[in-house]
């Protein structure tokens, strides 16, 4: 007796740093959902810009700041210029010593359609007088922000931009670091009272061009970042930038996507309108990597095209070859009986390949034509199925690639074609047919999907490794509520350690 294997339910993959979702469910009028969007959290503006500000050597602008020069320009106005200059007088010089830039604020703004950038400043000024050979230390405590929006130029054109650069009200504090004499702690508060209204000044036009232009660098990078090819097999994914968008502090950018082949040549253009956006959630986040489900089964069906698989059944799988035979015997005895030792079964997959979700987990739906001749000299098949199968999809990671992995098929409909021994019901070979598909068709697909698929944006963004899971997220389309189905990728604050 001919024993079929009861297929075992996979484990669903738990939700860690990284996530994946596959979102399965029709989403109405999803071509004017943008192709692809790439979503940052204010996490990772704060974390950019910092690194851009170091690039830029933000903390040698501060060094370079003219204090002595501000302050005396700052006293020109005054109804006691006499007595400042008097006071200027015992100040050979003035200078920043040390200057850090603190951690970056990130928070927003317009309900959630801005977001306002706040850099504070912790700086050490000395300056040395006659008076005294010691150094006197002065704590300068300020801080700037600045706004990130949306701006519309000509012909609608959308730009991210930094603007409103300034200083933050209040947050100016400037303090003697060590008490000293009755004498230099006088000097030290008229230097003090000279500064409090020049350094904002002198921050705002030294510091603020710096912010602007690492601001600059970050949005060029970024989206430098999103034109990475994403190699699939000889294919590749390619993203365009289309336009900016800032919804619940969430900055995204929304992409068009076009497959392009080894050669160069687009091979499918997908729809890149934009009129009605369906924008991701980041699931707290840092970022996330979103598709629409069109570009998701093209992503799919780059890495498995069609194909033609032919096996020897009796030579490669014999005890297979032998339920095949009892399968046929029950429809047909003396069909059964002209299969030889050279039988050919015959799988070619359609174009048709799409990943679903149910119940939680992913499948991959495919449409596959099966062929068994009775030996290698035939001409015509035994019989043709078409089959409507459904195979188990597991997601796991290995450093920035993602890994794909069919576990399991079935054969949920199946079709007669063509048949050279009598109609027949197609059913009766269903627990055969699964079993060819298992032992021949999963294997040479998992072999297809083993180099996985770069994700490079992981480490451009500062993840070593990611972990990823299965999710199913709600959307509305403007007035439509309903379910966007794509392919979701994002990372949590840290990468995992190495």
């Amino acid at each position: 007796m001919c024993h079929l294997p009861t297929p075992k339910k996979m484990a669903s993959p738990r939700t860690f740093t990284f996530l994946c979702g596959l979102l399965a469910a029709n989403l109405v009028g999803a071509t004017l959902s943008p192709p692809a969007v790439l979503s940052l959290g204010p996490e990772v503006i704060k974390q950019r810009l910092t690194q851009k500000l170091k690039d830029h050597d933000a903390i040698n602008t501060l060094q370079q700041l003219p204090l002595f020069s501000a302050m005396k320009k700052e006293s020109a106005g005054n109804m006691f210029s006499s007595l400042v200059q008097s006071i200027l007088k015992h100040i050979i010089w003035l200078k920043v010593t040390s200057a850090s830039i603190l951690q970056l604020q990130v928070q927003p703004l317009n309900d959630g359609r801005e977001l306002m950038v706040n850099v504070p400043l912790d700086m050490v000024a000395g300056f040395n007088t006659p008076l005294v050979k010691t150094i006197v230390e002065l704590h300068m405590e300020v801080e700037s922000q600045a706004i990130i929006h949306v701006e519309t130029g000509e012909r609608d054109h959308t730009r991210l931009v930094l603007s409103d650069c300034s200083n933050t009200r209040g947050r100016l504090r400037i303090t003697l670091l060590h008490k000293l004499s009755f004498l230099l702690n006088s000097l030290a508060d008229k230097v003090i009272s000279l500064l409090v209204p020049a350094l904002p000044k002198l921050v705002k036009s030294k510091l603020c061009p710096v912010i602007k232009a690492a601001f600059e660098d970050m949005r060029a990078d970024l989206v430098n970042l999103t034109k990475v090819p994403v190699s699939l097999n000889s294919d590749h994914l390619e993203f365009d930038f289309m336009s900016p968008a800032i919804e619940h502090s969430v900055v995204h950018l929304i992409l068009g996507a076009k497959l392009v082949d080894s050669e160069g040549k687009v091979t499918k253009l997908f729809n890149d309108s934009v009129d009605s956006l369906n924008l991701p959630s980041l699931y707290h986040t840092p970022f996330s990597l979103t598709m629409r489900k069109d570009v998701v089964n093209a992503v799919v069906a780059a890495l498995l095209p069609p194909e033609e698989l032919m096996v020897l059944l009796d030579y490669v799988l014999p005890e297979t070859a032998h339920c095949l035979k009892s399968s046929i015997k029950v429809i047909s005895e003396k069909a059964a009986n002209r299969l030889g030792p050279t039988q050919i079964v015959k799988i070619l997959t359609q174009e048709t390949t799409e990943l679903l979700v149910d119940q939680g987990n992913a499948k991959v739906a495919q449409l596959i034509i099966l062929e068994v001749f009775a030996t290698n000299e035939a001409y015509r098949p035994l019989f043709t199925l078409g089959i409507e199968a459904t195979s188990e999809a597991q997601f796991y990671t290995r450093g920035d690639l993602l890994m794909i992995n069919f576990n399991q098929i079935s054969s949920d409909r199946i079709h007669l074609l063509n048949s050279a021994i009598g109609l027949f019901n197609p059913e009766l070979l269903k627990d055969i047919t699964t079993k060819i598909l298992a032992s021949v068709l999963l294997p040479n697909e998992n072999g297809k999907l083993r180099s996985g698929i770069s994700v490079s944006m992981v480490k451009a963004l500062g993840f070593e490794a990611a972990s990823w899971s299965l999710t199913e997220v709600s959307g509305v389309k403007h007035t439509v509520a309903g379910r966007a189905q794509g392919w979701e990728v994002g990372a949590a604050l840290q990468p995992w350690p190495f």
